[in-house]
């Protein structure tokens, strides 16, 4: 295999109309994810006596938050440089992109990416505020999960990232064929994928929590690998039925009852009678898959590892079926 070339995922929104739905929505939602607010540029937020209840209300209260995410200089700074430490301080954001949000901000927030994400499922941005914003119990008991697991631990109290800069790219192709290592650059090069597209954590109001959801963003792909499913739409249901049963995120609950509205007839019929019960199934007998510290298992054989998990063959090819 040549040199791994990443393509991020796009969507076919464009930004202008992208803002005319979310308005139409409720409120202004569209925001570039490669924004990176530094603490200085963030702003108090006050959220009034009583709740708005009109369409131009809503946008109004929202519009303190979502307009620092518009026209931010530069482009976030590789993974390895955003530990998600919490400042010694105690005052202002407690990470790195941090954006404190009322309750109230983060139900209005959650409603309208819920919208977008189900009107198009590769925005990405929306998807990612939709967890931060519905998860927040769910996101104790994984933490919870993960401390009690020695490699689990491990990985809260060191804090590893997976993007380019903290991959050695040249040392994953040098593995062997049917490594982990090997299979998940594979997986990056075919499906034309970069680990550089999650976006930084903003709204989750705890920094150990938020580095959970930002390592369950940054493993998302190399359950791909694990569980030989593409990305096209049908494949990224089927991770979602996995990640929903292995997690229970709100979002990955959302995702993999509404995901199916946009299949075929013939991919719908599929899903329902093979792939969800195959899913489900894996999703059950599988430990806790936030407790693998894959980047110290790269050379681990890929069969090896899903026979350690329990996780079995899916029970067909999915790549040309959408």
């Amino acid at each position: 295999m040549g040199a791994a070339k990443f393509h991020s995922r796009k969507s076919d929104v464009s930004p202008r109309k992208a803002v005319g739905n979310a308005v139409r929505i409720g409120f202004s939602v569209f925001f570039d994810p490669s924004d990176a607010p530094s603490p200085d540029r963030i702003a108090a937020f006050s959220v009034p006596a009583h709740p708005p209840r009109t369409p131009a209300a809503m946008a109004a209260l929202l519009r303190p938050v979502l307009s620092r995410l518009r026209g931010l200089p530069g482009l976030p700074r590789p993974a390895a440089e955003m530990p998600l430490r919490a400042r010694s301080d105690g005052a202002g954001p407690l990470y790195s992109h941090h954006i404190p949000t009322s309750p109230l901000q983060k139900a209005l927030l959650a409603a309208g990416s819920a919208a977008m994400a189900l009107y198009n499922p590769y925005r990405h941005d929306m998807v990612a505020v939709l967890g931060e914003t519905t998860g927040h119990r769910t996101l104790k008991v994984l933490r919870d999960q993960m401390r009690r697991d020695p490699e689990g631990a491990q990985i809260l109290q060191e804090r590893p990232r997976i993007s380019t800069s903290t991959l050695d790219l040249g040392k994953l192709q040098s593995l062997p064929v049917g490594s982990l290592g090997r299979e998940y650059l594979r997986f990056l090069d075919v499906n034309r994928v970069s680990p550089d597209t999650r976006a930084p954590t903003r709204f989750v109001d705890d920094e150990e929590l938020a580095y959970v959801i930002q390592r369950y963003r940054e493993v998302h792909d190399m359950l791909h690998t694990l569980l030989g499913m593409p990305t096209n739409i049908l494949g990224e249901i089927v991770v979602k039925w996995f990640e929903a049963v292995q997690t229970g995120l709100p979002m990955c609950i959302l995702g993999a009852l509404f995901g199916p509205i946009r299949l075929g007839a013939q991919s719908l019929q599929v899903l329902v009678s093979e792939l969800i019960p195959w899913a489900v199934q894996n999703g059950r007998r599988a430990p806790c898959v936030l407790n693998l510290y894959y980047e110290r298992r790269w050379e681990q054989s890929l069969r090896a590892l899903r026979e350690e998990l329990g996780i079995t063959a899916p029970p067909m090819h999915v790549q040309g079926l959408a």
